[in-house]
């Protein structure tokens, strides 16, 4: 790839290289800061995992490494495919640390309290701002765990005030291994929680798109520990939803997931419940749990690049330029913008507002599973005041 752009105090790098070792080498090399103390990357499934967890370990020496695996990467230059992205955090401007959750079915209000307190306790050590109003948290999850709901809950719970995102590790769309990286090695059936605490100026946020329609369907018989759905209004769900969009069941596909989604209303918000797969029993299958009874709400895509020019555009009223913004952007609306011929367009616009980060099987924003969102924090270049 051509160089990055140099970024103090976060720097960006990345990497087409199909070898292990050579993309190892090539992120080291870009990320070239001396007083470097964090790097976050993120990067294809395709890769040989075992000798990329072994090559960040021989490349970054002495620096914590923390990433997962995706459904495609933004890097510098826009979105990426099979490629590997990563940011460097400066140690004197960020003081950060993370824990890896193993047993995500076991992980309660009583460990998400042990963890924040461990973690905040660990980075104000490094004396580099007071936690309150200068700290977030990052989630890395593993995007097939369907553990997702219980884990956010503990977790913000016990973060309070601390304001909270993420993203699910893909694999490509091939929905079979998604990992998160830490100490050393890809996990599966796991978690990270990373705690950035600093004095620039930031905002965690989140946006969509999706418009609701008249059309309601009602979960009438579902698994919500599987997040498979067997019926919408008394009929087999896939045979109801295809019924909707107008198409055989046999054409129901990620296109047309991303193109029809369901969601289901809390307040006055619409939070998206993007369908995973058709199941040989014309059950549906889904990314954010789905429950016995609740009512989803046909939606349709807006305009996805206007509704993220407003949000920027707000955000960076509020604190200037971006020093960096950290991308969590749902894999489907990628694939919408494929569609829709606006892939070239949107890419642009994340390279302009130095989006770098991931395509996800779900996003997190406080303490929410959310699905269809583009969610993550925007860094600003002055200091925060709070």
């Amino acid at each position: 790839m051509n160089a990055p752009y140099m970024i103090e105090p976060v720097q960006t790098a990345a990497s087409r290289q199909t070898d292990s070792a050579l993309a190892a080498s090539e992120l080291a090399a870009q990320l070239s800061d001396p007083a470097l103390g964090f790097v976050l990357f993120f990067c294809s499934a395709e890769y040989d995992l075992a000798s990329l967890a072994k090559s960040l370990e021989q490349s970054l020496v002495g620096i914590k490494v923390i990433g997962c695996t995706t459904a495609g990467e933004i890097t510098s230059h826009g979105y990426e495919q099979h490629s590997i992205t990563a940011l460097g955090f400066n140690r004197h401007c960020f003081a950060v640390d993370a824990a890896l959750i193993e047993s995500l079915d076991q992980f309660g209000l009583v460990q998400a309290q042990a963890l924040t307190e461990s973690l905040i306790a660990r980075c104000l050590e490094h004396r580099v701002a007071p936690i309150k109003g200068h700290s977030f948290a990052i989630t890395l999850l593993d995007g097939l765990s369907s553990q997702e709901e219980m884990v956010l809950l503990a977790l913000n719970s016990a973060l309070g005030s601390i304001p909270h995102f993420g993203g699910s590790a893909g694999d490509d769309i091939h929905l079979a291994n998604t990992h998160v990286y830490f100490d050393g090695a890809f996990h599966t059936k796991a978690a990270v929680v990373i705690l950035i605490n600093t004095l620039l100026d930031f905002e965690v946020f989140t946006t969509h798109h999706m418009l609701p329609l008249q059309h309601k369907f009602i979960v009438t018989q579902a698994d919500p520990a599987t997040r498979t759905v067997f019926e919408l209004n008394a009929e087999p769900a896939a045979e109801e939803y295809a019924r909707l969009v107008g198409v055989p069941v046999e054409a129901l596909d990620h296109q047309m997931f991303a193109l029809n989604p369901l969601a289901v209303r809390i307040g006055q918000e619409f939070y998206v419940r993007s369908i995973q797969r058709v199941n040989p029993d014309l059950s549906l299958t889904f990314y954010c749990a789905v429950e016995n009874g609740i009512v989803l709400t046909a939606m349709e895509p807006g305009d996805m690049l206007p509704n993220l020019e407003a949000e920027f555009q707000r955000i960076e009223a509020q604190i200037g330029a971006p020093l960096i913004t950290l991308g969590c952007d749902c894999f489907l609306r990628k694939l919408e913008a494929q569609c829709r011929g606006t892939l070239t367009e949107t890419s642009d616009f994340l390279v302009r507002h130095r989006v770098v980060g991931f395509n996800t099987y779900g996003e997190q924003f406080d303490g929410m599973h959310i699905n269809q969102t583009f969610t993550g924090v925007v860094i600003g270049r002055n200091q925060r005041h709070v």
